[in-house]
């Protein structure tokens, strides 16, 4: 029988993490719908728009990781109720993610052939990528400003804004790429272009919009654009000091995730336009899980900042129970509606098998994901050791994941379905260590100061 504690706890991950997957959810439909009307062009076309988003990836992986820091900290600091430091700390990861959205936006002014050549060596395939990646590069800074504030809100458990704002954004995507990539309404058939295009100005929009409710509407934590200007030595420190491990590892498994795209990139066209639809309606079914994982790391990292270790414990032993629970669910219904999703698309009949393959090989480490991922940044790395996540990465990643993909590529030229459960075994394998890890419980950290230290 669960005890009122463990119901309190379900019952709170799940309230926090509901909205988070139904932002989710409307984001990467916004994907799966770019990917059903630019594969509507072709297999050059869709492969073009994946390899350009390879080249994104390590943008939103860096975000991902300078809002993860951001995350470790400031639930910490929320537990306080410290709003001061939590200020300071939003602006750092704020600051820090526009730069590096103009950072990526002149690499890839200046060095777009060269860019994109790292991923496709197909003339047609550049000469797409090419076309998106003129425009799509401008929404890169818009996208870092609206994935940090969003990220704040969620450190203080206003979680459904994020998913209002998705909701908004996918109706003017989707709506702006039926205009411009199929010119209706009198506007031009602009083809990959135009769902740059329609993407652009979606980004602006959702970018105006959390701006907005920040500044007005939001009443916890009232930022405002002074709290930009505000520094403090100690603090920002601290944020580097337990962030860099956390950013260097999201943007190591972004490197990661770009090094496996030219993996798939030298297999052919067809590889690639299969892997985009793979990952995009995995990226859609998987919501559930990483909508846990954020939960618990906002739950696990407030409990920690109050310096409840003994509720930190028992939280997470349950939490593993419910990581493994919505993974097995999630695993289940990716194998089931597959078949019916791939529907949806109007490409070959070699592209439709192929990502059938990949998305019953995903069907099975999707429950490894939900487990060891959960696990290791919701509970492991939210409860303080910012370390472990990044060497796991590390070991996984560069000495088993990437090097058995490449022999298998290049040295027994085995088919690209092999390939591709190469490069996603380290979800499976990568839950033998979660399980010793978590249960150890020598992660618990409180990373926070004192008001007067600080």
């Amino acid at each position: 029988m669960q005890t009122r504690s463990q119901k309190g706890l379900y019952k709170r991950v799940l309230f926090l993490a509901i909205p988070m997957a139904l932002q989710n959810i409307i984001t990467f439909s916004i994907g799966l719908a770019d990917n059903l009307m630019v594969g509507s062009l072709g297999e050059f076309a869709l492969s073009g728009a994946f390899v350009v988003n390879q080249v994104q990836n390590l943008l939103h992986m860096l975000v991902m990781g300078l809002g993860a820091a951001m995350t470790v900290l400031v639930t910490q600091y929320w537990g306080k109720k410290d709003l001061d430091s939590i200020k300071i700390i939003l602006g750092i990861a704020l600051k820090s993610s526009i730069v590096a959205g103009i950072a990526l936006f002149l690499a890839t002014s200046l060095f777009p052939n060269q860019i994109i050549k790292l991923f496709s060596y197909e003339t047609e395939v550049i000469t797409e990528g090419l076309k998106y990646l003129n425009i799509i590069r401008f929404t890169y800074v818009f996208f870092c400003i609206t994935q940090v504030l969003i990220a704040s809100m969620r450190c203080i458990e206003t979680v459904k804004v994020g998913m209002y704002i998705s909701l908004v954004t996918f109706v003017i995507n989707v709506s702006l790429n039926w205009v411009f990539i199929f010119g209706h309404l009198g506007a031009p058939a602009l083809g990959i272009e135009g769902a740059a295009i329609a993407t652009l100005i979606a980004r602006i929009v959702e970018t105006f919009l959390i701006i907005i409710y920040v500044r007005f509407m939001d009443s916890k934590l009232n930022f405002r654009f002074k709290d930009l200007l505000k520094n403090n030595l100690v603090l920002v420190k601290d944020f580097f000091k337990y962030g860099t491990p956390i950013i260097s590892g999201d943007v190591l498994w972004g490197l990661n995730i770009a090094v496996q795209g030219a993996i798939i990139g030298r297999l052919g066209a067809t590889a690639l336009a299969s892997v985009s639809i793979a990952n995009t309606v995995f990226s859609i079914v998987g919501v559930a899980v990483y909508g846990t994982a954020g939960a618990s790391a906002v739950v696990i990292g407030q409990t920690v900042g109050l310096g409840e270790y003994d509720t930190v414990k028992e939280y997470a032993k349950k939490l593993q129970i419910l990581f493994l629970i919505i993974g097995i669910f999630s695993g289940f219904t990716l194998f089931v509606v597959k078949d019916y999703v791939l529907l949806l698309y109007n490409v070959s009949e070699e592209t439709i098998f192929m990502a059938t393959q990949f998305l019953t090989v995903l069907s099975i480490t999707i429950v490894g994901t939900s487990y060891q991922m959960s696990s290791l940044t919701g509970i492991v790395r939210a409860g303080g050791s910012i370390h472990f996540v990044l060497i796991n990465d590390l070991i996984f990643v560069w000495l088993v994941v990437i090097p058995s993909a490449l022999i298998a590529a290049f040295v027994f030229h085995a088919p690209p379905v092999i390939v591709f459960f190469c490069l996603k075994s380290d979800q499976i394998l990568k839950c033998a260590v979660a399980v010793v890890k978590v249960n150890r419980f020598t992660w618990i950290k409180n990373l926070t100061r004192d008001t007067e230290i600080i």
